[in-house]
């Protein structure tokens, strides 16, 4: 059994900064991707980072260079440090493990996500 539970979401300013983390436990995570997923009121799910167990990371096209995917493998724990946020970066994030994709259906284990509110 695998448990992924994300922290640090809050409500924030436009132009501030939150670090999400993501602990796993269980079976080992480290042969898989580790990403971030967020899903907005009423929009779907859609991708937002991932890492793989090597070096792979992709980063969705409207947050690069402000979102910096993180992983400790050595405390199976990812982060997701995120700046210059946006009130259009309001979602709740969730942290997955699977193979390395950026289609949030590929993704096995999911976490219960965190909320970001991010105001204008």
């Amino acid at each position: 059994q695998v448990q992924l539970v994300e922290s640090g979401g809050g409500l924030v300013q436009e132009g501030d900064s939150l670090r999400l983390s993501c602990a796993s436990s269980g079976r080992t995570l480290s042969r898989y991707a580790m990403g971030w997923f967020r899903q907005a009121p009423g929009k779907e799910r859609e991708f937002v980072a991932t890492k793989s167990f090597g070096t792979l990371t992709y980063y969705a096209d409207d947050v690069k260079g402000r979102f910096t995917i993180l992983r400790d493998s050595a405390k199976n724990t990812i982060y997701l440090q995120m700046n210059s946020l946006k009130p259009e970066d309001t979602a709740v994030y969730y942290c997955a493990a699977g193979p390395i994709s950026t289609d949030w259906h590929d993704y096995d284990y999911w976490g219960q996500g965190t909320q970001v509110t991010v105001s204008s």
